[in-house]
C-alpha cells in the first residue's frame, strides 16, 4: 500500500525527514557540538515563534491561498503586546487577548476584501505587510523598543520553564498510547465499512516507535536542561491542527476547497466562510507567534517580525510538504519545515559562517521541495490522484 502511494506521487513527508536527516549528519560531521543535547534544546525553543507562525501559514495554502504580511502581523502583535501590557500597565493576558483580537481582525478583514471584491490575496496581503509594519512603527514610537519584565511570566515561559523529566516521560507514554488508540478506532472504522485497514501489529509497531524515539529524545534533551514547556506548547498546537485537518469536517472542506474550488461549491461548502476561517487561524498564530517571539527576546521592536521571519514561515510550510497548487499538506509540515530551517540556521551559526550563506542554502533547499511538490503533482495526475 505504501510503495502505491510513492509511485502514484504521494510522497507524503518522506523527503523532509529524508532531508532533516541529511541536514544533521552534515552538520554533525562539520561541527561535533550541533547534536549536543544544549544545542539542540536551544534549536527546539528557538524553531517555536517560525514554527507556529508557519502553522497559519499551512491554513491558507491548504485552501490554494498565501498571506505575505503574517511577519508584520506577527511583528504589530508583539507591539501591542508591549504597549499595553509595559507602557498600560494591562496585565499580561489581558494585553495577549487584546493582540490575538486584533490579529483575527485582520485576517477576516483580508477574507472580506477577498471575498465581496475579489482581490488576489497575494495583493491584499502584499498590502497588509507594508502596511501593518507602518502600524508597528507608530504604535512603538520614537523610542523605537520596549522591554518586557525579565520576572513575567511571558519571559519565564519562554526563556525559563522547562518540564519535569517524569512528567515529560509521562507525556511520551501518553502520546504513543493516543495514537495506538486513534489507529486501532480508524481500523476498525474501515473494516466496518469493507476496506482494507492496517493490522494490529503494525499499529503497535509505530506506537512503539513513537515510544521509543520520543523517550529517547527527551532522555538526551534532559541531560541539559529538557524539554521547554513553550515547545510542548508548540506539539500541543501541531495535534490540534491535524486532529482539525484530518478529523473533521472542517477540515475535510479545507482540503476540497483547496483542490477543487468550484467542486467544493457545488458539492455544498461554503467557500467563502472556508476561507475566511483560514485567513483568521493565518493571522491569528501568526500574532501567537509574534508574541513567543517577544518573550523569548524579553522586548519587542521595531524589527520584531521583520528580517527573515516572513519568508522563513512560508519556506518552513512548503518545506514541511504543503503544497503551493492548494489542497495539500499537514500541520506536521510546519513542525518539520522549521526544523529543516533553524537546523541550517543553527549548523551554519555553530560554522562561523555568514548569513549570506543560510539565505542561500535555505532557498536552495526551498526550491528543491517545490521541485518536489511539482514532480509529485505531476505523477499523481497521470495516476489518476489529483
Amino acid at each position: 500500500m505504501v510503495s502505491e502511494r510513492l509511485r502514484g506521487g504521494d510522497l507524503g513527508l518522506l523527503p523532509v525527514l529524508a532531508g532533516l536527516v541529511v541536514i544533521w549528519v552534515v552538520m554533525q560531521i562539520l561541527n561535533p557540538v550541533f547534536l549536543s543535547s544544549a544545542n539542540l534544546t536551544n534549536l527546539a525553543l528557538e524553531s517555536v515563534p517560525v514554527g507556529v507562525i508557519a502553522l497559519g501559514v499551512v491554513c491558507v495554502l491548504l485552501v490554494g491561498q498565501i498571506d505575505l504580511s503574517v511577519g508584520s502581523v506577527s511583528g504589530l502583535s508583539a507591539a501591542v503586546l508591549a504597549v499595553l501590557f509595559v507602557d498600560r500597565g494591562l496585565p499580561a493576558w489581558l494585553a495577549v487577548t487584546a493582540s490575538l483580537v486584533l490579529a483575527a481582525l485582520i485576517g477576516w478583514f483580508y477574507a472580506q476584501v477577498h471575498n465581496r471584491i475579489g482581490v488576489p490575496s497575494f495583493v491584499i496581503t502584499l498590502g497588509g505587510l507594508l502596511g501593518f509594519l507602518g502600524v508597528q512603527l507608530w504604535i512603538l514610537g520614537p523610542k523605537g523598543s520596549i522591554n518586557l519584565p525579565f520576572d513575567s511570566g511571558l519571559v519565564s515561559f519562554a526563556q525559563l520553564q522547562f518540564l519535569p523529566p517524569w512528567l515529560a516521560y509521562t507525556l511520551v507514554v501518553v502520546g504513543a498510547a493516543v495514537l495506538y488508540a486513534t489507529g486501532a478506532a480508524r481500523a476498525a472504522e474501515r473494516r466496518r465499512a469493507g476496506l482494507a485497514a492496517a493490522s494490529r501489529r503494525l499499529l503497535v509497531g509505530r506506537s512503539l516507535a513513537l515510544l521509543a524515539g520520543l523517550g529517547a529524545a527527551v532522555w538526551y534533551l534532559n541531560r541539559d536542561r529538557g524539554v521547554g514547556w513553550m515547545f510542548v506548547f508548540f506539539l500541543a498546537l501541531v495535534l490540534v491542527l491535524h486532529y482539525v485537518l484530518s478529523r473533521t469536517s472542517f477540515g475535510k472542506s479545507m482540503y476540497a476547497v483547496g483542490g477543487n474550488m468550484e467542486a467544493a461549491r457545488r458539492a455544498g461548502v461554503n467557500v467563502k466562510a472556508v476561507l475566511t476561517s483560514a485567513f483568521v487561524l493565518c493571522t491569528t498564530l501568526a500574532c501567537v507567534g509574534g508574541v513567543l517571539s517577544a518573550s523569548r527576546l524579553a522586548a519587542a521592536n521595531q524589527s520584531s517580525g521583520g528580517g527573515d521571519v516572513n519568508l522563513n514561515a512560508i519556506a518552513a510550510a512548503v518545506i514541511g510538504g504543503t503544497s503551493l497548487f492548494g489542497g495539500r499538506g499537514t500541520a506536521f509540515a510546519a513542525l518539520l519545515g522549521v526544523l529543516v530551517i533553524q537546523s541550517i540556521s543553527s549548523g551554519l551559526t555553530l560554522l562561523n559562517l555568514d548569513s549570506a550563506y543560510r539565505f542561500m542554502v535555505t532557498g536552495g533547499v526551498l526550491l528543491l521541495a517545490v521541485s518536489l511538490d511539482a514532480v509529485a503533482r505531476r505523477s499523481r495526475v497521470s495516476h489518476g490522484r489529483a
